[in-house]
């Protein structure tokens, strides 16, 4: 499947939020966002026109898509998926999203971005439950374990991620022992855990034209 491979820093100057998609780098003053905090582009620093009420949704969406690393088909199957479901379609996106595997190892703190916890997860350094797994868009469960494995646990990438915890946290819903290099599931994700600013409404409004 097709992905993205150009400067992610890009990505956050178009969508004009910083979304942390290279880990400690955008916590440093290397951080590309703070110092040109325009759109990319020759014509990057002009003054932006008027928006329609179609460009407003289209750009939400592709601010959380390119947020959680995911293709446009991969973003559209989940929003189907989040649609099936009892409850506010928005908020199950969003659940959705938080609930990948990719995502909960770098809300663990065990990795330094998304895209680096997708990179692990395929390369088999996870185990879910003492099973192996290498898929990045698993959903998680409640009182799922996930550990590293005892052939992974020196790598240096994974110690200074685990150095970045304290000014990242990690989120209420789940339990990190960072001296065992583990995390479990305590309950799933709510809405009010995200704290992004994310308009999930101009998402549905999109996709239900």
């Amino acid at each position: 499947m097709a992905r993205y491979r150009g400067s992610v820093c890009r990505l956050c100057r178009r969508e004009n939020l910083k979304m942390f998609l290279k880990g400690d780098r955008c916590y440093s003053d290397k951080c590309a966002f703070d110092r040109r905090g325009y759109a990319p582009g020759q014509h990057g620093q002009r003054r932006r026109g008027k928006i329609s009420d179609y460009g407003i949704q289209l750009r939400e969406k592709q601010k959380v898509k390119r947020m959680y690393g995911l293709s446009e088909k991969q973003f559209r199957l989940l929003f189907e998926k989040a649609d099936r479901q009892k409850g506010i379609t928005g908020s199950n996106l969003l659940i959705l999203l938080e609930r990948r595997l990719d995502n909960v190892v770098y809300r663990l703190g065990l990795v330094n971005s998304r895209t680096q916890g997708r990179h692990f997860v395929r390369h088999n350094h996870f185990l879910i439950n003492n099973k192996k797994v290498n898929i990045p868009s698993l959903l998680i469960k409640v009182s799922d374990v996930i550990e590293v494995r005892e052939k992974s646990r020196k790598l240096q990438a994974l110690e200074d991620s685990l150095g970045a915890v304290v000014r990242r946290g990690v989120p209420n819903w789940l339990d990190l022992e960072k001296e065992n290099l583990k995390g479990m599931v305590k309950s799933l994700p709510a809405r009010e855990d995200l704290t992004m600013p994310i308009n999930e409404q101009l998402i549905v409004e999109l996709y239900s034209k």
